[in-house]
């Protein structure tokens, strides 16, 4: 009898013992394998959210087919207290393990909402824009002008920012900007703090787009700038060719400057830069209207008409028609290409440039060459403005 009861109780214990690693198979395998979710969805972790309850809403969108189990393999993986908050895209087809990872790893928000400040050369805008999940792309919602005198935030904007999308927050600096233009921007974004004193340093500040978020101080976005710039300029000087008519990184940035805002032409930074170079290896001025424009506003907006003939003619340190050199300082805030094409330009024979009317410009050896182009420009030019 007792016999019988051990041997019953022992097949008893098999059993459960291959119920329970069947169950852990089942589990395992579940848990890494490709999930129900059909199409990407975007989901939100709340502050204070706990793994359980992200769970349960993952399990309401369809993403996972067991909310416990989700919950059992984030504790099993040492993963379950690792929760960060924001806005997350989950794929399609995501595993459970794969999610976990996300919504765990931390980092910028990959989907929901963001605004970015774009500071450009002749303007600035505040951008709302939401992701599409299912797209993939992020759709405008609404924009306004902060420099406008009497602003006019849209309704919609105001609702995304306020909404619990939590927003991603940019500010983008667009190549070729000057640093006045960059602090008066600044100052008109309301999520940040603080004033800047003093205008930073021209060209110190690298054009590229900077998370921020609300109650950031200005002071400390335009020391990320700073410093994001030294690293472009000396990595770039570090490589720089050989018997560069430049003395210093701070001369390349000049000249950099100079390219930057000559041409919007990724493909000629190099042949512009060679330009420059050539005119100083043989001592011609460089005769760079960007620059007399520069001597004018000093960098504060922009000019809005053509330069007149007494200011071509009225020396100033950035008045590239009577200087032998490159200006004092930079005249704009150049990007890593722009610095690049400064430190390797192309070898060219060219001297001379103008505009040919696509966007481009029209390189020349000789002055005959030049004048030729000039002359095919200006009847461009006399073709558009009738």
């Amino acid at each position: 009898m007792i016999r019988s009861i051990a041997s019953n109780v022992l097949t008893f214990l098999i059993i459960a013992l291959a119920a329970a690693s069947g169950v852990i198979f089942w589990g395992q395998r579940t848990f890494v394998a490709q999930g129900p979710l059909e199409q990407a969805i975007c989901l939100r972790v709340a502050p204070g959210d706990s793994m359980g309850a992200v769970a349960q809403r993952l399990e309401a969108q369809d993403a996972v087919s067991h909310a416990t189990l989700f919950r059992v393999g984030a504790n099993y993986s040492g993963r379950s207290g690792d929760l960060k908050f924001g806005n997350y895209l989950v794929a399609a087809g995501s595993s459970m393990d794969e999610i976990i990872d996300v919504v765990t790893r931390g980092g910028q928000s990959t989907c929901g909402a963001e605004v970015n400040f774009r500071v450009g050369v002749t303007a600035i805008s505040a951008v709302a824009r939401e992701l599409n999940p299912v797209t993939g792309r992020y759709e405008e919602v609404a924009s306004y002008d902060p420099a406008a005198e009497e602003i006019a935030i849209p309704a919609a904007f105001t609702e995304l920012v306020n909404s619990d999308a939590i927003p991603r927050y940019r500010v983008t600096l667009a190549e070729g900007v000057t640093s006045w233009q960059v602090r008066d921007a600044l100052q008109r974004i309301d999520i940040l703090e603080g004033e800047i004193a003093d205008v930073p340093a021209e060209g110190s500040l690298s054009p590229d787009s900077y998370e921020v978020q609300p109650g950031d101080t200005r002071a400390s976005v335009i020391e990320r700038m700073q410093i994001a710039q030294e690293n472009v300029l000396a990595a770039a000087w570090a490589e720089r060719a050989d018997d560069l008519p430049v003395d210093s990184p701070e001369e390349l940035l000049v000249l950099a400057s100079l390219i930057e805002k000559e041409t919007g032409v990724a493909a000629e930074r190099a042949q512009v830069a060679s330009v420059f170079v050539n005119r100083l290896r043989q001592g011609i001025r460089l005769q760079t209207d960007p620059a007399v424009i520069y001597g004018v506003t000093n960098g504060e907006g922009v000019l809005g008409r053509g330069l007149r003939r007494s200011e071509l003619d009225t020396p100033t340190p950035y008045n590239t028609y009577t200087i032998d050199a490159l200006p004092p300082t930079p005249i704009a805030n150049p990007g890593r290409n722009a610095i690049a094409a400064a430190a390797n330009p192309d070898e060219t024979p060219y001297i001379f440039f103008v505009a040919d009317g696509t966007g481009g410009h029209a390189f020349a050896v000789t002055l005959s060459e030049h004048n030729a182009n000039v002359a095919r420009w200006r009847e461009i030019e006399a073709r558009r403005n009738q």
